[in-house]
């Protein structure tokens, strides 16, 4: 069975000079990975009619489908739909069902309709129009030379209800593509050079089996993910089942689990299955470790909140460290960051609580505690661990990696309730 292959052009200035970031590409190639289309190349071009034919002429030489997001506005920089007119040697007409569209924008939100806003119903004659039901801008497929293009409005929102309502229906219908199935592991505690010694002989035989391995690294943690491509689904399903079994087996210790892509997550459907509560004390991470957990939908269900302890005054006021912890050992301490703990999850009256308190950098450290040195504590039913690390020089990555570690060590806590 071909592949095939997709090339996604992102049009606009406002990319090329970092004004905005370009996501859409990324949610598109997601979506396409998930439905077995391959992505060949991602290009980001200017507002250029030049440009954007010879763009267009690169992608048909090498991909079956080519995908574009941005310049389909009124205004009299987005060019997007004479420029494809041009290169399909064809002309702008008035589609009279975009226009009542359009019209009906306007008059739902009680505003008159300006003129420029009819340009949005002009459509390049051989196109399909492609109903945009949440927005102004309509999407339009062409079909050339065998090939598919697509031009989609580069607003988000608009663009993935194209994609998702529109674009990929009708691509899965033209197109026979192979099934994809894939799994990701989340490994935490080991660095990602380290870990490709352990797994040396287990990716070769991945690789003979006809499966692929992808590395993808961040601060704290390491996701793998697993995949295959071909006819029987239920077959690729089985065989790669098999190897996370096999992965898990060479690195129990560094094994999160299945189908993580965060810990915050995690966390949070443990704690929910557990109808437990958390709260948090930070030192050294500043709130990251609370903005972690509550970037997670419903947190609220199991989340209190969290006392930034920068100081030690706040450690002793607001968490009931003590002074003679805090002058004996310092705030860098097993005794300080396991009083924290306690502390927090008394005043927040929570079942779980972590906290931590380190030398996040790039000043501040010691010979006995340099930068990166953290201590971490957590408190559960079962009582109150707590432990130390040293991460790297590197500011954000320290405090990313300590929350990160936070989390991890509360999972470990909550599965020995298990």
């Amino acid at each position: 069975m071909k592949n095939v292959n997709v090339e996604i052009i992102t049009i606009g200035d406002e990319i090329l000079i970092g004004q905005i970031v370009d996501t859409n590409s990324a949610w598109m190639a997601q979506e396409l990975h998930d439905k077995g289309i391959v992505v060949h190349q991602i290009t980001s071009i200017s507002d250029n009619q030049d440009h954007i034919i010879k763009a267009l002429k690169l992608a048909e030489s090498r991909a079956d489908i080519i995908l574009m997001t941005g310049g389909l506005g009124p205004t009299k920089d987005d060019i997007t739909k004479k420029t494809l007119a041009t290169y399909f040697n064809d002309h702008l007409v008035l589609n009279e069902e975009v226009l009542e569209h359009v019209e009906s924008l306007f008059a739902s939100r009680n505003v008159k309709m300006p003129e420029v806003n009819r340009l949005q119903a002009q459509v390049p004659s051989r196109a399909t129009v492609l109903k945009n039901i949440k927005g102004t801008a309509p999407g339009m497929w062409f079909e050339e030379n065998n090939r598919v293009f697509v031009s989609m409005p580069g607003v988000p929102y608009e663009m993935k209800y194209l994609l998702e309502n529109e674009v990929l229906p009708r691509l899965k219908q033209k197109f026979k593509t192979p099934e994809l199935v894939y799994r990701t592991v989340l490994t935490q505690g080991i660095g990602e050079s380290s870990l490709m010694e352990h797994l040396e002989k287990w990716e070769v035989n991945l690789l003979v089996a006809g499966l692929k391995l992808a590395w993808l690294p961040s601060a704290g943690n390491v996701r793998l993910r697993i995949s295959g491509s071909g006819t029987d689904r239920v077959d690729l399903e089985h065989k790669i089942q098999q190897e996370v079994i096999k992965l898990k087996s060479i690195i129990p210790q560094y094994f999160v689990g299945e189908h993580l892509e965060k810990f915050e997550v995690e966390i949070g459907s443990l704690l929910r299955t557990k109808g437990w509560t958390l709260a948090t004390a930070e030192s050294c991470t500043g709130g990251y470790l609370a903005h972690l957990i509550t970037s997670v939908a419903d947190s609220s269900d199991y989340y209190q909140g969290t006392v930034v302890s920068y100081s030690n005054a706040v450690k002793e006021r607001e968490l009931g460290v003590s002074w003679e912890s805090l002058k004996k050992h310092g705030a860098v301490s097993k005794q300080v960051v396991e009083e924290m703990v306690v502390g927090v999850k008394n005043k927040l009256q929570t079942t779980c609580a972590i906290a931590t308190s380190g030398v996040a950098g790039p000043s501040g450290g010691s010979k006995e505690k340099p930068v990166g040195f953290v201590w971490i504590a957590v408190s559960t039913p079962l009582g109150t661990v707590s432990e130390s690390f040293l991460f790297g020089t590197d500011r954000a990555k320290n405090i990313e990696r300590a929350s990160i570690s936070g989390l991890r060590m509360l999972q470990k806590e909550i599965l020995k309730h298990s």
